[in-house]
């Protein structure tokens, strides 16, 4: 028998569709994902980041925002905060890689349908670092699963994935339904893993999550680390999170002495799953290194999933140093609208660009049609920093190695990895 679903006096106005079609829709949705899930009622968030790259959205998406932005400003204005993850496209450059009129004819769609819904057209993933970053108990509906898993876990913050529509009627009601990481019953680690090493860089990071990923695989597996992760930065964390969430599922981890659910061993141990903890070692993170093939051309070199910081692009350039890169390998670069500004204003650009690369603004390369651009590019082999994007380019037919920073840079200029 369902339980019984409870409902504010402006939540059931919302249903009976007294405040539009908009919030009706969105209520409709939100309590679909409620009941499925054993919520009873609902919980306001303050925020919301929403996932609505085109590929995923696909025409029928696109007209369904058009509908809703059709309707009274009212009506369809979202009721809190809301921004967006990366798109498909940087207009300033989509025809140098050869992506299609068609493709940015529904990315202007869809930004004009996102605008008139009074969403921030912030085109990033890292909202966390530029944009608003939460607090410790704050209720958020975030999308993007490197943004969900950073907010969870290094500020404390309570996001379960929200999907697209999920995310979107979110940001139209300000609620989410009570279930997952909204509760502190279900924030407690389930497996315990002693790290043996202290990762150098950010490849390594990446590695790591993707280690305890692997070890997981589950959305509702709560890792709990143990090791040496003194003066751990922003952006080692960001590919840790990141490669954990990709090949995992995870949505909040615990660093002890690091996060705060997890300031001592015993702040979050809750019941776990094995009594004694696996050690990760330096072997564990050769695997992720040594599955991808080594010493071939490299056609494509991609600094992006998640999008960079400004300290990561600033250290990009600073090992291109005035050189060129290889004339038969491309260099993308991919961070937030905000970034790419203070890099123009700090000539950072410049730099990069005087080298051949390209500093992409607002996209995310496995959002941008990435097939078709390899189709379009002739792009097969692919040399990245980031295991997330290791993890999820292969599914669209690339050949993708993990390297450090400065490999990557290197097999940019040598066309060779």
């Amino acid at each position: 028998m369902a339980l019984e679903f409870k409902l504010t006096k402006y939540e059931t106005e919302m249903l009976e569709g007294k405040h539009g079609y908009p919030r009706q829709w969105a209520i409709q949705q939100l309590l679909q994902v409620g009941r499925f899930f054993g919520a009873t009622d609902f919980v306001p968030v303050s925020q919301a980041h929403i996932m609505c790259d085109t590929e995923s959205l696909g025409p029928a998406g696109i007209e369904h925002l058009e509908h809703l932005a059709s309707h009274d400003k009212s009506e369809r204005t979202v009721s809190i905060p809301a921004v967006t993850d990366p798109r498909g496209m940087d207009f300033g450059v989509y025809k140098r890689f050869k992506q299609s009129e068609e493709f940015a004819m529904r990315e202007r769609r869809a930004t004009k349908a996102l605008e008139a819904l009074g969403i921030l057209m912030t085109d990033t993933c890292i909202n966390y670092q530029t944009v608003s970053p939460p607090v410790f108990g704050e209720h958020v509906a975030f999308g993007d699963t490197g943004s969900v898993i950073y907010a969870n876990s290094v500020f404390g913050a309570r996001s379960n994935f929200e999907g697209g529509p999920a995310g979107l009627s979110a940001a139209l009601t300000g609620r989410v339904p009570r279930y997952g990481y909204h509760l502190e019953s279900e924030r407690s680690a389930t497996h315990w893993f002693e790290v043996q090493l202290r990762p150098k860089t950010l490849s390594d990071w990446g590695a790591l999550g993707a280690v305890i990923g692997k070890k997981t695989g589950n959305y509702w597996c709560t890792p709990l680390l143990e090791g040496d992760f003194g003066g751990v930065t922003s952006d080692e964390l960001k590919h840790f999170g990141a490669a954990l969430a990709s090949f995992g599922s995870v949505p909040l981890y615990h660093m002890v002495g690091v996060t705060p659910e997890a300031l001592d061993h015993g702040q979050s141990t809750g019941h776990l799953i094995f009594e004694d903890s696996p050690k990760i070692g330096p072997a564990d993170l050769r695997e992720i290194y040594f599955g991808s093939k080594s010493s071939v051309n490299v056609d494509v070199v991609v600094f992006a999933a998640p999008q960079l910081s400004l300290f990561e692009i600033q250290d990009v350039a600073r090992i291109l140093n005035g050189r060129k890169i290889d004339e038969k390998t491309d260099l993308l670069i991919a961070t937030s609208p905000e970034i790419k500004a203070a890099c123009d204003r700090f000539e950072i650009t410049a730099q990069i660009e005087q080298s051949g690369a390209v500093l992409l603004s607002g996209v995310c390369f496995y959002q941008m049609y990435a097939r078709e651009l390899a189709e379009a590019n002739n792009w097969k082999t692919l040399a990245t920093n980031s295991a997330k994007l290791m993890n999820i380019i292969s599914g669209y037919g690339y050949e993708p190695m993990l390297a450090t920073t400065e490999q990557c840079v290197e097999a940019a200029i040598s066309g060779k990895l």
